[in-house]
């Protein structure tokens, strides 16, 4: 039920932004995408914003510090060697802090004005700063140059990024500070940022699961993107359940009309006791489920009507674990996206 429009190729993009309403499990899709990306023999770097910490739960490995590090390799796909992972884990002070060291040379004053306090005023008083130190440190990460020597250089960059509510603000980092600073290096570096993020190299996928709110938000937050002349990317349906029931009986789940007689008379056969209102039970879970479906199917066609190309990851029983990730980024692969 993929849809892939002839427009679908990511063999451009450098920066893959992951958003998506919380409850989506917007993160989870950002680690699969970087696995999925790391199978095709790439150097990924994976980065959160939010400080959370959500990757190293994820990966199951220690409180990522403000530094790149390995976290795992790609999944092995032939004879070709997977790709890495990296990892980084960005907050705005410390970003701060090594663009001072960086740009004003500024490195144990830099630490000095921490103790202060004067750094994390700076990345407080004003969100259109913070989000330009946040999203710089990506920007950096994508465009490499010998201002960073020795730093690896990567071949995809995926971003965890903030919800879709807040997506448009964070990455128009030149509209958001165009009261704030009108001259000066911040607004240089924040108009050299949006030249990448408006360019073909960038896709701002959105993740949703078949629910009015979170599909309503994902139309909302594709138009907002295209109004600031940012790319959208995919559309990514998480957490689908699996469409093991033909129509003709969920149909007749929803009716009322299923056969109670034969249900209780085939569970008798297999030795199953149907005392206690069990066939009640399941002919009412059924009804359950049934509109439940229903609905799922209403907001499936949203989706397909918002025009972008769409994917699909199953909602897996266990819940999602490393081997989790590995499973929904070989999902990923095999539709294209990644």
């Amino acid at each position: 039920m993929t849809q892939q429009p002839v427009d679908a190729d990511w063999s451009r993009v450098r920066l893959h932004v992951v958003t998506g309403k919380g409850g989506t499990g917007k993160s989870t899709v950002a680690a699969a995408l970087a696995l999925g990306l790391a199978s095709q023999g790439k150097q990924v770097l994976l980065c959160e914003v939010e400080g959370r910490q959500g990757i190293a739960r994820m990966f199951d490995v220690d409180p990522l510090p403000y530094a790149e590090r390995r976290i795992a390799t790609g999944l092995r796909v032939g004879d070709r060697s997977p790709g890495v992972v990296h990892a980084l884990h960005i907050d705005a002070e410390s970003a701060l802090l090594e663009y001072l060291a960086m740009y004003y040379k500024l490195g144990r004053a830099g630490k000095a004005l921490d103790r202060f306090g004067v750094v994390e005023f700076a990345t407080t008083i004003a969100p259109g700063v913070r989000d330009v130190l946040l999203t710089g440190k990506v920007f950096e990460a994508v465009q490499r140059n010998s201002r960073n020597k020795g730093a690896t250089r990567y071949d995809a960059v995926v971003l965890d990024a903030p919800p879709t509510g807040r997506i448009t603000q964070f990455l128009n980092v030149s509209g958001e500070l165009a009261g704030l600073a009108k001259v000066g290096p911040i607004k240089s570096q924040s108009d050299t940022m949006m030249t990448l993020f408006r360019s073909p190299r960038t896709a701002v996928h959105l993740v949703t699961v078949l629910e009015e709110m979170p599909v309503q938000e994902t139309a909302d937050g594709i138009a907002d993107l295209q109004a600031a002349r940012l790319p959208v990317g995919a559309v990514i349906v998480n957490q689908v359940r699996p469409r093991d029931i033909s129509a003709a009986d969920l149909d007749a789940a929803r009716a009322g009309h299923l056969d109670a007689a034969g249900i209780a008379r085939d569970l008798k056969e297999a030795g199953v006791d149907t005392g206690d209102g069990l066939v009640d039970g399941l002919v009412a879970e059924a009804h359950d489920h049934a509109e439940r479906r229903a609905l799922e199917d209403a907001q499936h066609a949203v989706v397909g009507g918002l025009g972008r190309p769409t994917y699909e990851l199953p909602r897996l029983a266990g819940g999602v674990d490393l081997g989790g990730l590995y499973e929904l980024a070989g999902f990923l692969k095999t539709q294209g996206l990644a």
